[in-house]
């Protein structure tokens, strides 16, 4: 036979057994859910056992999908605090499989894990933290208020902002380079009471993931982190009513089915009440004044049929804050998801998005020769298409695209006329920012497993409007005019992603991950933490993206049937175009902010250990941080590299959670780190009999190191009965430590050419008591 016959014959072949074999092939999909409440379980294991075998996990939305050849098929489902389901299947077409599980309550112990056992070990995910909401009340925390973004502080490579503060730094970015998801919704300012606690209320919460290093090509816009937080969807099977009665604070949730195993609604409320005690004091300097925040969390669904789900989700959250008659400011966060999911095929799963999203502040003055009200806004509508695409049981595609209108008003300033202070108004700035993306999951064997992508982002500058182009020392070179909708400034960036891991056997694996982000919106704060009115600006003619190239390595092991896990990571990122702004620079009130800013580089490196106990009667883990943060600008500290203000060479948490019986629960936290780099004086000079301070390095001192000690207690009711209720006691500072929360420097009122150091501390020992209830 000719050589050429043959070839035809081989291709020939090879086609007709790629169809045969394309023939069989079944595709195995469906939703599992929470057998209790028809809650969708993200990230449950289901296997498939038999001819081919086959594995994978569900999406954010409970969904799965596997593609084996006909034939009997052993299936197990399972997921962390759920008893395992396990069924036998006959497979000879493509098959809708729905599974249900029920919570596994073993009294000996608790579990502090929300992923599957070796799921640290086998994922090729890299930087990745998973919060089990339900163990958040057994840590302790300050006045006894559950807050999810304090419990993340706990875990290495997160770092608090400050005491007390909601506030967070991830491997060496700022507070604003994180990028914090409600339901998808970008949440600017998570925080309540200028920092003391967070947003988010743990009882309308399904599940939290924080990605601090090699976060997946759907995530952007952030160059530290990604904290997505997914609310609960609500009871589908019966109402029920659950909260809590705190020292400062209450709360209710309710939820229930709209139509029983088809749609189910959720609302969950808090609200503090220091306000009611001010009003107890017949003082009425005091009984005047205003301080309190509330939240709202509200979603709802319904399965229009096996195809297609609608979900309606919104966050309402506002803080208020006054002083008698003279003296008002409020903030709040409002935003709604509206959400389709729709299954075109056994294979592509869809989800499109209409995102609504706005942070703003009010300050009033009362003082009837100085009455004024300032607002600022940055307000987004915001459209998200993803889709999933089970190509093969080796590879799961990502792909999606994503629209952002952001509108910024940096400021109004309102009078009456009797007011000596003038009406202002700033140019509002309006920018779209937009993004493709595409990313493949590839178990390449047994061993190795691969995600890599890229997104590809653009941002354009949009009148109406002035804009200016200022040069290198703020003076203004240009001033332009555009109309409403033109086109200003365009931005282009490419960003790759890659993760990879290397299983070397069973219980341990290598990663490594390789992570390009860019940042268009951007907060100014003269304060060390977040502030309510802090000024956030977009990317102008003067200010270009910011971009930060993340490489990390880690090893990753498991011991004793992954009862305990370990992991190192080790991580270098390089950031261009940092921000800081002029020495003296007032950022309140600013029109032309932009001429006071400058622009550098930065760079931050560490080694992060992590040891956990994920299962027993007595848990908990050990979070250790080494690291090193830097920032250079040509016009600060002589063009040296200086320390950044986030910056702390070591970080170290404990937390230990006990179960001594089925009612009582004790657990500790102890934290310690290196003080904050501050600039201080390092001398003083004086002027016309006044003293001046004179400055040298920057960011060359530290604050002095802060440690804490916390111990909670929870005693459960007595099960059985249809009221179930708990108590929770804690002590945040048991050995009441002194921590610093700002120095200052004065000359000694005896001896001028004396300096005196005034330290300010914000809490010391403080105990909380908390009634749960449900039913």
């Amino acid at each position: 036979m000719p050589d050429t016959n043959r070839v035809v014959l081989i291709l020939l072949l090879i086609a007709l057994f790629q169809y045969s074999n394309a023939q069989t092939r079944r595709t195995v999909n469906g939703n599992v859910s929470d057998a209790k409440t028809g809650e969708t379980l993200i990230g449950a294991s289901v296997k498939l056992i038999g001819p081919v075998s086959a594995g994978g996990i569900t999406n954010a939305y409970g969904f799965y999908s596997l593609n084996v050849t006909d034939g009997n098929y052993e299936v197990s489902v399972s997921f962390i605090g759920y008893k395992t389901v396990q069924k036998t299947v006959e497979l000879s077409k493509d098959t809708r499989l729905n599974f249900t599980l029920e919570e596994d309550n073993q009294l000996d112990e608790v579990v502090i894990s929300a992923t599957k056992k070796n799921e640290n070990v086998s994922s090729p995910q890299m930087g990745l933290q998973k919060i089990n909401v339900r163990e958040i009340n057994n840590v302790p925390v300050l006045l006894g208020e559950r807050d999810i973004l304090k419990t993340l502080q706990l875990l290495p490579g997160i770092k608090s902002a400050g005491e007390g503060n909601s506030g967070f730094y991830v491997r060496g970015g700022s507070t604003d380079q994180n990028l914090i998801l409600l339901d998808e919704a970008p949440v600017y300012n998570a925080s309540h009471l200028l920092g003391f606690f967070s947003t988010f209320n743990s009882d309308a919460i399904k599940d939290v993931s924080v990605y601090k290093g090699g976060m997946p090509a759907q995530y952007g816009g952030r160059l530290a982190s990604v904290l997505d937080i997914k609310m609960n969807d609500g009871n589908r099977k019966e109402f029920t009513a659950e909260g809590g009665i705190g020292l400062i604070s209450s709360r209710l949730k309710v939820e229930g089915p709209i139509v029983k195993d088809k749609g189910s609604f959720m609302v969950s409320a808090r609200r503090t009440y220091l306000d009611a005690f001010f009003k107890l004091s017949s003082d009425s300097s005091i009984n005047k004044n205003t301080l309190y925040f509330y939240d709202v969390n509200a979603k709802a669904n319904y399965q229009l049929d096996e195809k297609n789900t609608l979900y309606l989700s919104g966050y309402f959250g506002r803080d208020k804050l006054g002083l008698a008659e003279t003296f008002g400011f409020n903030w709040g966060n409002a935003t709604v998801t509206l959400r389709w999911n729709h299954l075109y095929s056994n294979k592509l799963f869809s989800n499109t998005s209409l995102i609504y999203s706005n942070y703003n502040y009010v300050i009033q003055n009362f003082m009837e020769d100085n009455n004024f009200e300032v607002n600022s806004s940055i307000k987004d509508f915001n459209l998200k298409q993803d889709f999933e695409y089970s190509l093969s049981n080796d590879h799961n595609l990502k792909f999606g695209l994503n629209l952002i209108h952001h509108t910024i008003a940096p400021g109004k300033l309102t009078s009456d006329e009797r007011s000596s202070v003038n009406e202002t108004t700033y140019e509002n700035r309006k920018g779209l920012e937009s993004a493709i993306y595409i990313s493949d999951e590839w178990a390449v064997n047994e061993r190795l497993n691969l995600v890599y992508g890229f997104r590809l982002s653009g941002f354009s500058l949009l009148g109406p409007g002035n804009f200016k182009t200022y040069d290198a020392e703020g003076n203004t070179i240009q001033t332009k005019s555009y109309k409403s909708g033109a086109f200003v400034k365009n931005y282009l960036n490419l960003e790759p992603r890659f993760s990879a891991s290397y299983q070397l056997n069973t219980v341990s694996s290598l990663k490594g991950a390789y992570t390009r982000n860019v940042q268009n919106i951007h907060l100014m704060s003269n304060s060390t933490s977040t502030s309510p009115t802090d000024l956030y600006i977009m990317n102008s003619n003067n200010v270009k993206p910011e971009i930060a190239d993340q490489v990390a390595l880690g090893y990753f092991r498991n011991f004793n049937q992954d009862k305990y896990e370990f992991s190192a990571e080790i991580y270098y990122k390089q950031m261009q175009n940092q921000i800081e702004y002029r020495s003296g620079t007032d950022l309140r009130g600013n029109g032309n902010v932009e001429a006071d800013l400058l622009y550098g580089d930065g760079r931050a490196y560490g080694i992060e250990l992590f040891f956990k106990k994920r299962f027993g009667k007595f848990n908990g883990w050990i979070g250790y941080t080494f690291s090193r943060t830097e920032r250079q600008f040509d016009a600060i500290n002589e063009g040296k590299w200086f320390y950044a203000k986030q910056d702390r060479t070591h970080d170290l948490s404990l937390v230990g959670i006990y179960k001594a019986g089925p009612r009582w629960t004790f657990s500790s936290v102890f934290v310690y780190n290196t003080g904050n780099a501050v600039t201080y004086p390092s001398g003083k000079y004086q002027v016309n009999g006044r003293t001046a301070f004179y400055y040298k390095e920057k960011n060359g001192y530290r604050t002095p190191a802060y440690h804490r000690l916390d111990v909670a207690a929870t005693l459960e009711g007595k099960p059985g009965k249809k009221l179930q209720s708990s108590w929770s006691f804690g002590i945040y500072n048991l050995y009441n430590r002194q921590n610093a929360f700002s120095i200052d420097f004065k000359d000694d009122p005896d001896d001028a050419t004396r300096t005196q150091v005034v330290r300010t501390t914000l809490f010391g020992i403080i105990p909380s008591v908390t009634w749960n209830f449900k039913f």
